[in-house]
């Protein structure tokens, strides 16, 4: 029987080491990697090739969406199953953009992720039925790449001059960037909108 080669990216030793374990025990596949990080996960399957990679979403530097537009750039025999534990509609939609193949939840069964990694293997697509309907609903990310990003700066309470300096842009546009965020999440300031964005995976 061929095996099916993959590749595991998750920022938690624990999680890696357990997703790795659980699937070692299937026959037909075998973990020929694990990454802490999405630069990681992209070195390691340029040199290994392998069929699926696993990937978290949020982990740090490259961050799993990111780091799964450039690998289906990159290594486009690699096929994509996000796996994460924050399951939200703005995340799965960002994943599907990004060129992944499926979507779903840590806390689904053992059985569940290896069949899942199966389907993704061969060619089929996997997703969270309840958080695809939901998707459907929520609607798109309302905000624009400038607005996520300064958005995602500003969740640690810096002001807009840091902001500014980090994206290199001016403070004032900074502040525009951030008030048409706060108008599209609804939001009443901008520690309101980060919440609300990060809550639907939007950030």
């Amino acid at each position: 029987m061929v095996s099916i080669r993959i590749v595991i990216a998750d920022d938690q030793a624990l999680v890696r080491g357990a997703l790795a374990a659980l699937l070692e025990l299937e026959n037909d596949i075998e973990v020929v990697g694990v990454a802490a990080d999405g630069a990681e996960a992209l070195s390691l399957v340029a040199s290994l090739e392998p069929n699926v990679c696993l990937m978290d979403i949020q982990m740090p530097g490259v961050d799993g969406i990111e780091a799964t537009r450039r690998l289906r750039v990159a290594s486009p025999g690699t096929r994509v199953l996000v796996v994460t534990t924050f399951a939200r509609p703005g995340y799965l939609r960002s994943a599907l953009d990004a060129g992944a193949s499926g979507f779903m939840a840590k806390d689904a069964p053992a059985e569940e992720l290896a069949d899942a990694v199966r389907r993704v293997n061969a060619g089929l697509r996997v997703l969270d039925a309840a958080l695809a309907e939901e998707s459907l609903f929520e609607g798109a990310n309302p905000l624009s790449d400038r607005e996520r990003q300064v958005l995602k700066l500003a969740a640690d309470g810096r002001s807009a001059a840091a902001i500014a300096s980090e994206v290199f842009l001016s403070a004032g546009t900074v502040r525009n960037h951030l008030s048409a965020a706060i108008g599209k999440t609804g939001a009443s300031n901008r520690a309101q909108a980060v919440r609300i964005a990060q809550d639907k995976g939007w950030v």
